[in-house]
């Protein structure tokens, strides 16, 4: 599935661009949109008949986040995320936010951002393992604490489906076509290529955000990465 990433700074560009589209999507909402136009944001979009991924990378001690996702979880969302560096108990507070709920969202956790390298991972955050090695260690904890997946570099896919299973869920930014320009991002790979490494969702801003015709690029990144 592709997850439209919708960082636009109000809401009258979001729900201006979204009329484009004639079909229901998967949108994230970050935190520049949802910061910027508060929880009313999603009802706006929901009114429109699409998924909502609430991308908000809740990150602090056990109850603070727990407290926080209650909050969240009064919105109509289908996905929401935590920071995996939380740690296991952390995530699993989260997930008690829903407990009781007939509709629960995926609720999912970030392991390493994509704009992070190996390089960084060493001399900034002194951390001497492998990034595949720390991301499989999210991955595992965050299956611990009973989330439903990850957020990950499509190069991380395999590896993670390995160590948790093929039913454990992978959401992956950092998806580039051959002729964009790769940003602040450096683990990227294109559509086709986050296919064939087997995730589940990819999610994609300016490349459809951005285009000339927003439809056209999304549907054409659709047919990529579904192999249509």
């Amino acid at each position: 599935m592709v997850i439209i990433a919708l960082d636009f700074p109000n809401k009258e560009e979001t729900i201006n661009f979204l009329k484009k589209f004639d079909e229901p999507l998967w949108v994230k909402v970050g935190m520049e949109l949802f910061y910027g136009c508060g929880p009313s944001i999603i009802t706006d979009i929901k009114k429109l008949g699409h998924h909502i991924f609430l991308d908000l990378k809740l990150h602090d001690i056990p109850n603070t986040v727990k407290s926080a996702m209650k909050n969240l979880a009064k919105l109509d969302i289908d996905m929401v995320n935590v920071h995996a560096k939380g740690g296991i108990k952390m995530m699993s507070e989260a997930l008690t936010a829903f407990d009781g709920m007939d509709k629960k969202p995926l609720v999912i956790a970030v392991t390493e951002l994509t704009s992070t390298s190996q390089e960084m991972l060493s001399n900034e955050l002194l951390c001497s393992t492998t990034m595949e090695k720390m991301v499989i260690k999210h991955a595992l904890n965050a299956k611990e604490a009973g989330l439903n997946g990850v957020v990950c570099s499509p190069l991380e896919v395999k590896a993670i489906k390995e160590a948790c299973g093929s039913d454990f869920i992978t959401v992956t930014p950092g998806i580039r076509l051959k002729s964009n320009s790769v940003d602040d991002q450096v683990r990227i790979t294109t559509p086709a290529d986050a296919r064939v490494l087997g995730t589940n969702f990819i999610v994609v801003g300016r490349p459809i955000t951005k285009a000339e015709d927003p439809v056209s690029a999304y549907k054409q990144i659709k047919k990529d990465f579904m192999g249509e």
